[in-house]
């Protein structure tokens, strides 16, 4: 594969939309399952990791887990809704249910600037779906931007990326330049 993004799927309804917004910069990637052997991944030899949305919760006995080892394989990673929770989760941080669930549009406040996100203005709408929020940050990550809720997380020195949000989805503003960033 050299040189493509792979996208672990966990349940996204957005899964195929993530993969044809990377096709659509010409760029190869590949939907594979979350459970996927990390010596796989590794032998795929991504240029980058997209951990897509998902309808588990990283609290529940049957959530959807990886091997922490997908942090330290030294490509960017790229955490979308669930993928956000469970990278805070798997760093040490706390996710707690939500005061109320998001589905919809909801603006996305920039705290700072990142290359995440040049190109994005410090306000604009975005697309969210989700019950659960991150409570607590994990060490050595910084949030980037807000929605009432930690809406992206950066931790530059190990390229971890996180959004709480769906960039994937025509819904959010700059969704496609944020991705066009990651890639």
């Amino acid at each position: 594969m050299n040189n493509g993004i792979i996208v672990l799927d966990f349940g996204s309804q957005y899964n195929q939309l993530i993969g044809r917004r990377i096709r659509e910069m010409e760029v190869y990637s590949e939907i594979v399952p979350y459970h996927t052997d990390i010596e796989e991944i590794r032998a795929k030899k991504p240029k980058g990791i997209i951990l897509s949305g998902g309808p588990s919760s990283v609290n529940s006995d049957k959530a959807h887990l990886i091997d922490k080892e997908i942090f330290a394989l030294g490509v960017p990673v790229l955490g979308i809704c669930y993928g956000m929770q469970l990278t805070a989760h798997l760093m040490g941080g706390k996710v707690s249910r939500g005061a109320k669930a998001e589905y919809g549009k909801s603006e996305l406040k920039l705290t700072q600037q990142h290359p995440l996100f040049e190109g994005v203005p410090q306000n604009s709408c975005v697309w969210m779906s989700h019950f659960d929020e991150v409570e607590i940050v994990p060490d050595g990550f910084e949030v980037v931007g807000m929605s009432g809720v930690k809406a992206a997380l950066v931790n530059d020195d190990r390229k971890i990326y996180t959004v709480q949000f769906h960039p994937e989805v025509s819904h959010t503003e700059y969704g496609g330049k944020m991705l066009e960033n990651f890639v």
